[in-house]
């Protein structure tokens, strides 16, 4: 799922900049940027709106101000030349505080961030299927599984076939809860029971893991949890 995001900002070249850096990311989707917090809430009001890059040094209202505002804010991303806030921002439980010039490995940092906490709020989601949309639980999902045109969802009480893209759920899904070990499946860590060879066993499930990428899966299923002599 995309982060839906705003600007915030009254500088034509700190927009730009923001604009371009969030073109890159994948996982982002601008839904509109503005030079005032006054044109910024009337979209707040109207959409949903998950991350909110805001300067705080505006004309006629900070940052600041029209954080505080706001009795339902999205998540925000200060973006100021002036460091001098950045106590009084965290305060207002803000997800980071950039000092321009911004680079994008700063940028990367904080917006992962955006990622990781809108991961960790959400518990469940819905896919279309069969005519009708079914909520799947994260905890329920046993593996993913890539069938041509579609995917299927196992979870411990059925299997879900849907029109999606295997990318699509593999981006979708929380990386510290699931791993692709092969190009046609993806696991969750948690249900993994066994391994043998290049198999992993989920319950009576066998599913193959990759030659390619094999290191990296055992690395990340491991993850200093095996106990030896």
């Amino acid at each position: 799922m995309k982060i839906r995001c705003i600007i915030v900002d009254d500088e034509p070249l700190a927009r730009k900049g923001l604009k371009e850096y969030i073109a890159d990311v994948s996982f982002l989707e601008l839904a509109g940027e503005y030079d005032s917090p006054v044109k910024a809430a009337e979209i707040l009001q109207q959409e949903q709106i998950d991350l909110m890059f805001l300067d705080i040094q505006m004309p006629r209202m900070t940052g600041i101000e029209f954080l505080r505002s706001l009795p339902q804010p999205p998540q925000v991303i200060f973006t100021t030349a002036y460091p001098d806030y950045a106590v009084e921002s965290f305060e207002l439980n803000v997800l980071d505080y950039l000092v321009k010039p911004i680079s994008f490995e700063r940028f990367m940092k904080a917006v992962l961030k955006a990622k990781n906490q809108q991961k960790n709020t959400t518990s469940y989601f819905f896919i279309k299927c069969d005519n009708k949309l079914e909520k799947i639980a994260y905890q329920d999902i046993l593996y993913a599984e890539a069938l041509q045109n579609y995917v299927a969802i196992h979870t411990s009480s059925r299997k879900f076939i849907t029109y999606l893209t295997f990318k699509g759920v593999e981006d979708y899904l929380p990386a510290d809860q699931f791993v692709k070990v092969h190009k046609s499946f993806i696991v969750a860590l948690d249900k993994i029971d066994s391994i043998e060879g290049n198999e992993l066993l989920v319950g009576p499930h066998h599913i193959p893991i990759s030659r390619n990428l094999k290191e990296e899966v055992m690395e990340k299923i491991l993850n200093n949890r095996y106990l030896k002599r």
